[in-house]
């Protein structure tokens, strides 16, 4: 179990000095195959300032290059993730009964059983193709999907290709999946970066491993096959402890390097659910109050940006 540890390390550094860690584990809990919480925080910690540092060194793209490039990748994960268990369904041909997410008629596909008005394709599948597109470094197959989503979400009273009505789009903690289909400045943005993104010599993108679909793949199973929806309190708890954990590592990478590439993902979802919830107050269930939520939602912004000058301060006095 050690060794799912030295995935939070870059390669490079696995190579050179993972057997060394994974010896000192042994040596310093012998007999347990995972280390105490404490240790477990510190070598994560240490893996994500690595990583962050073997980015930075990386001068093949600009910083604010990686900055967009990472905010695609963001912004087409949170427009899925309403729609997992739609896609897992569609998927494996399953018939989600009355556990559909807000469509009028159960399934909504051929082999859903009672009445039903057949959609071709779930509109998940847009910010999924989005998602594999952009991992792979490849923005030009990420474009036509992410104006699909425009053009999904500027006809759904008319176009029932997707569906006619989509993800009712409630959010528990007003910050999990606050975002409908029928909101265009969320696949506006993620248009508008793709485009950039496919204009900037492609070539020059980071490309991921397909491995970074493996929890993609889990959540999906998670939902489709327990039949959890995003609107449910535990679904929507275990997605505020992921974006927390999120914005953790995003300060940490940001004061290990001073880089400012992690600020401009969450400067574009604080706008997006922030214009949300003022567009369509009334469409949360408010279990926090609405200042809290927007204290919760800009104050990273000032955090990573005070961080961020204060490493260069300090990295300029050394």
């Amino acid at each position: 179990m050690n060794r799912l540890l030295l995935a939070a390390y870059p390669k490079s550094y696995r190579s050179r000095q993972g057997e060394e860690v994974l010896g000192c584990l042994a040596e310093a809990y012998p007999g347990r195959s995972w280390p105490p919480p404490r240790e477990v925080v510190a070598l994560a910690r240490a893996g994500v300032q690595a990583r962050a540092r073997a980015v930075v060194d990386d001068g093949a793209r600009p910083w604010w290059l990686d900055g967009i490039h990472l905010t695609a990748l963001v912004l087409a994960a949170l427009a899925l993730v309403p729609y997992l268990q739609d896609v897992w369904h569609w998927a494996l041909h399953i018939d989600p009964g009355r556990h559909a997410i807000a469509f009028h008629f159960s399934g909504w596909y051929p082999w859903a059983e009672g009445p039903t008005r057949t959609r071709l394709l779930p509109y998940g599948l847009l910010p999924l193709v989005c998602l594999i597109a952009l991992l792979r470094g490849k923005p030009w197959i990420a474009l036509p999907a992410a104006a699909a989503m425009i053009y999904a979400g500027a006809t759904f009273n008319s176009n029932t290709f997707f569906g006619d009505e989509g993800k009712a789009g409630l959010g528990y903690y007003g910050l999990g999946a606050p975002i409908t289909a029928r909101d265009l400045v969320l696949s506006g943005a993620l248009c508008t970066a793709c485009a950039v993104l496919a204009l900037c010599r492609p070539g020059r993108l980071r490309r991921h491993s397909y491995r970074w679909m493996v929890p993609v793949v889990l959540a999906m199973f998670v939902a489709g096959g327990l039949h959890i929806i995003s609107i449910s309190p535990a679904f929507q708890r275990g997605l505020f402890a992921l974006e927390v954990a999120a914005l953790i590592a995003a300060w940490v990478a940001t004061a290990a390097t001073g880089d400012y590439r992690w600020l401009i993902p969450v400067a574009a979802v604080a706008f997006i659910r922030t214009q949300a919830i003022v567009i369509q107050p009334n469409g949360f269930i408010r279990s926090l109050p609405d200042l809290i939520v927007f204290l919760l939602l800009i104050a990273p912004l000032p955090a990573l940006a005070i961080t961020a000058q204060r490493r260069r301060s300090r990295a300029l006095l050394e």
